[in-house]
């Protein structure tokens, strides 16, 4: 590692990190004319030169880096990252013993103690995500770390810094055994086909694991069901082995028809009696109200923003419209799923677009119960925008 820089933070944002903050906010730091290349550690101070933290430097679109420790005497080694690690590791111990669910989150960023860092499990696999250039310069020690507190059949990479945060194309393969793909992973007894060296996605959100449960044991049973924005119809499948009469799963990308082809049938479940369609959801919307189609359950989770040939979406602006236009295809005493992973709003802000939306439709709705991220998923209390999924049941009154 590069040697430690001092960095200056303003007085407001001081308090804040004291009070276990984690971000290096852009606009925070008195001198960034200091900061020169990503992965340096920082001693964070005040502007009289008080000590609050170590960190480092790592560009993501939240920030400028992470504190790693506000003790002065901790040194950022080896031990370090073993001592973190270890800890993520005993807290989800549970799910190790788990035999239903052999896929979680083991290592949560901040809410683990390393921002720009997080590790999933996925039947003997490990997948580790690194968001900036800054953490990643770390690797080494990180990788070593992992190797000394688990065992594991291979580990996987996803190098998530390119330009705008993208990911970076690569092989991410990094040591072990190569898995064959697809790997099959148990959800609540429910299987998924992933893989972890195809991009970005390996094939499912493992975030909204609890969600699927309750729809499968409480939502389906002789349900017509609509998955919106299906990816890779995970939420499709959930439903359909909990006793749906019929799932209809739309998607503009083309793969998502021949990946929820094979959820279906690693399930033991006949693809052809559900509908997949390859279409932009914006089209799907008026399609389906000129045919007349209702269901009783619709799930509403597009992304935080999209873009097609003729529309472009943003959860901040557009999702009221889009909530709008799917109550219409919910039937009376149906049920809307409304969920987004978008952190720059919270669940009460949520909750004015879902008012908003049925008010503007004349329907009366009721709030039937809400999710956050699942235990796997820990969140820093002192980091609100790190807790960022939001589920609501909403029944159609």
């Amino acid at each position: 590692m590069s040697e430690m820089i001092s960095l200056q933070i303003k007085r407001k944002d001081a308090g804040k990190i004291k009070n276990g903050f984690p971000l290096l906010r852009k606009e925070a730091i008195v001198n960034p004319h200091v900061l020169k290349k990503e992965g340096q550690l920082l001693r964070l101070v005040t502007e009289s030169g008080e000590f609050l933290g170590t960190g480092y430097y790592g560009k993501q679109n939240k920030g400028y880096g992470w504190v790693l420790t506000t003790n002065e005497r901790e040194k950022i080694d080896e031990s370090f990252f073993i001592n973190k690690l270890s800890q993520a590791l005993a807290y989800r111990s549970s799910f190790f013993q788990n035999l239903s669910t052999t896929a979680f989150r083991v290592f949560n960023g901040e809410g683990d103690g390393i921002g720009g860092l997080t590790i999933e499990y996925f039947e003997g696999y490990y997948v580790i995500n690194w968001y900036s250039e800054g953490i990643y310069a770390f690797k080494d020690l990180i990788l070593s770390a992992l190797k000394k507190v688990v065992q594991y059949k291979g580990l996987y990479e996803k190098k998530r810094f390119d330009q705008q945060g993208q990911y970076i194309e690569d092989d991410d393969f990094v040591d072990g055994e190569r898995a064959q793909f697809p790997l099959i992973i148990k959800e609540n007894d429910v299987n998924f086909a992933t893989y972890l060296n195809d991009g970005a996605m390996v094939g499912i959100f493992l975030d909204q694991r609890n969600v699927r449960e309750c729809i499968k044991e409480h939502y389906a049973k002789n349900k017509t069901v609509l998955n919106l924005f299906s990816y890779t119809g995970a939420f499709s499948v959930s439903a359909a082995v909990g006793g749906a009469s019929k799932t209809t799963s739309v998607d503009v990308a083309n793969r998502s028809l021949s990946k929820t082809i094979e959820q279906f049938n690693i399930n033991q479940l006949d693809h052809e009696a559900h509908d997949i369609i390859v279409e932009d959801v914006f089209h799907y919307f008026k399609y389906a109200k000129r045919k007349e189609f209702t269901y009783d359950l619709v799930i509403l989770d597009p992304p935080s923003f999209a873009r097609s040939k003729k529309f472009r979406f943003s959860v901040a602006k557009d999702y009221q419209k889009l909530l709008e236009d799917t109550i219409d295809l919910t039937n009376d005493n149906g049920v809307i799923v409304a969920s987004t992973n978008y952190s720059g709003f919270d669940m009460k802000k949520f909750k004015t677009f879902i008012d908003g939306a049925f008010k503007a439709k004349g329907e009366r709705y009721k709030i039937l119960e809400e999710y956050k991220l699942p235990k796997d998923f820990k969140t820093n209390p002192h980091f609100k925008e790190g807790n960022y999924l939001k589920v609501v049941f909403i029944q159609k009154a």
